[in-house]
């Protein structure tokens, strides 16, 4: 993997990993599928899917477990039907996946599988916790970013560090490019874990300490572009706030989204217009 990376071990105890077929529930959306399909190929068995159907970002999560024949249920159904009547598809589970899950772990989920519960985060932590932290990346000029995967705590991006890779951000970077390569750098982080847990090795086991949380408040607050913005500062923001779903930063003397900036931008990174 490239980057910079944390991976330390304390002195903490950590569950015996052995090199046998593992019993995974993931919960998950986008590579979410990805990461389906290599447990399969490794010979894991995957007992359960958690996902939202309604989600555009739940389909190749979706797709992925029909071909491998896999149940698929949402959050809800987890937590009011198969967890209250102790559903023998959640016995003997090994790991929990949460991976680009959007919502909170109950204690009895985290308390399931044997060796532990692991959210893969696409940001780099502890100072990336929390909504759109790509966006405030670019936004305050960091010159670095990531993702990391960690131990689950009942709080969002809390939990002990496994390890965290970091790469730098480009000049020109928008959140689409930032966070396309903070997926595609969280999708080695879970090979490089599965590789990790099948070696028999130890989980490394870090307390993250302070961190920075962004909420959708902020985000969206930091979308608007003010009067006293410099050229620069309008620059940044349309690069932060933009990619190709959406529309990007806000005038906050007109309140619409600044489309010739999309359109330039659609150009550029995908060669096709924004769409409308």
């Amino acid at each position: 993997m490239n980057g910079s990376s944390t991976c330390v071990n304390s002195d903490a105890p950590h569950p015996s990993v052995d090199k046998r077929q593992l019993r995974i529930v993931i919960m998950g959306r986008r590579a979410a599928g990805d990461a389906l399909h290599e447990c399969r190929r490794r010979g894991h068995t995957v007992s359960l899917v958690v996902a939202a159907r309604k989600d555009p970002a739940s389909t190749d999560v979706l797709q992925a477990a029909a071909e491998h024949s896999v149940p698929v249920v949402t959050d809800a159904m987890l937590y009011e039907e198969l967890l209250p009547a102790r559903s023998p598809i959640l016995r003997d589970v090994d790991l929990v996946i949460s991976y680009l899950y959007k919502r909170r772990l109950r204690p009895e989920m985290l308390a399931l599988p044997r060796i532990g519960a692991f959210n893969f985060h696409a940001g780099p932590l502890p100072e990336a916790r929390g909504i759109g932290c790509h966006s405030f990346a670019i936004l305050e000029g960091w010159k670095e970013y990531g993702a990391s995967v960690h131990w689950m705590s009942p709080e969002f991006d809390t939990g002990d560090l496994v390890r965290v890779e970091r790469f730098p951000i480009a000049d020109d970077e928008t959140a689409c490019s930032l966070l396309t390569r903070a997926y595609s750098c969280t999708y080695d982080l879970f090979l490089w874990f599965l590789g990790h847990l099948e070696s028999g090795q130890a989980i490394p086991r870090t307390p993250q300490g302070d961190g920075r949380y962004y909420s959708r408040q902020e985000m969206e607050q930091a979308k608007r572009i003010l009067p006293g913005d410099s050229p620069a500062m309008v620059d940044r923001r349309a690069r932060a706030f933009w990619n190709r779903l959406t529309w990007g930063p806000i005038s906050s003397v007109t309140g619409n989204g600044l489309q010739w900036l999309r359109i330039a931008l659609c150009q550029r990174d995908f060669g096709i217009p924004a769409k409308q």
